[in-house]
């Protein structure tokens, strides 16, 4: 099982813009780093605020800027340094994902120009007491997803 960790000022970034975004999806992209064995550290993330109360739409040219900087900043060490996945918000359901977000995230994985070996899709959502909540699903090229771990590191 694939372990994904928040750290805690992704997990802030995010708590910050559902608080400003209401009932509006919003969401983006995760980059982060390689620190094990099928462990990952999400240490960036775009924001991007377009979308609506019924689902969210990804516009890449958003984030193109966001992840040239992230790999300058990590010198271009593609195995260690990456594009994660995508993280969105589902603030009036619960947090799993719809038969649409497999669909969007079987695209993106499956799409041989992307070159991915996975990606991770995180959906997330204010609890009651206005923490985080949320799950990880990580996606294969071969069709398969399963289950993540996911970890809001303090």
């Amino acid at each position: 099982m694939l372990k994904l960790i928040l750290a805690p000022e992704v997990a802030e970034e995010i708590t910050i813009a559902l608080r400003k975004s209401g009932d509006r999806e919003i969401g983006g992209i995760l980059m982060g780093e390689h620190v094990g064995p099928d462990e990952f550290k999400v240490t960036k993330i775009t924001v991007q605020k377009r979308g609506g109360i019924s689902s969210f739409i990804r516009i890449i040219e958003d984030a193109v800027g966001k992840l040239n900087a992230f790999f300058r900043q990590s010198n271009n060490d593609y195995s260690r340094f990456n594009y994660i996945g995508e993280w969105h918000s589902h603030p009036l359901f619960t947090p799993y994902p719809s038969s649409k977000d497999d669909n969007s995230m079987l695209e993106i994985v499956m799409d041989e120009t992307v070159g991915a070996n996975f990606a991770v899709l995180v959906i997330v959502k204010l609890a009651p007491d206005k923490g985080l909540i949320g799950t990880a699903h990580t996606y294969l090229p071969n069709g398969v997803k399963s289950q993540s771990c996911l970890i809001f590191q303090r």
